[in-house]
């Protein structure tokens, strides 16, 4: 099963402040950790929202608004992407995340094909397997 972790953004985030160098070391040893375990399938961090925009697509418009965003709490700061056999078994690897802040991640359970079951066409399933395999 893949999971997303997003890093809830924080004031800090929000406003440019870059992790110190101790801080990425941390970082760089837990992801390290990931690696060695063949979890992680990808892990980024992300600029503030002021260099972001969002899509709003309603009734065949689609509206651009220029970031940044005011509801800190909405926003994500940046993400892995882990292969694990359970939602717990995400919990406890991320349970010694290099956080102490206040900071705040989720995490949620990314969609397989499987998961749609029928609704899923078989055309679109060999769409997917062949799109997925020119991504990796």
């Amino acid at each position: 099963m893949r999971f997303v972790v997003l890093v809830k953004a924080t004031k800090e985030s929000e406003a440019g402040v870059l992790p110190t160098s101790g801080k990425l070391t941390e970082m760089g040893k837990f992801n390290e950790l990931l690696v060695k375990d063949g979890v992680m399938l990808a892990g980024e961090g992300l600029h503030a929202s002021s260099k972001g925009a969002r899509l709003r697509f309603d009734g065949g418009r689609t509206t651009v608004t220029d970031g940044p965003f005011t509801e800190t709490k909405e926003l994500v700061a940046g993400f892995w992407i882990v292969q694990c056999k359970s939602r717990e078994e995400v919990v406890e690897r991320f349970m010694s995340a290099p956080f102490d802040g206040g900071e705040e991640i989720e995490i949620r359970q990314v969609f397989e094909a499987d998961d749609f079951g029928e609704n899923l066409p078989p055309e679109v399933r060999a769409l997917e397997e062949r799109l997925r395999q020119k991504v990796k």
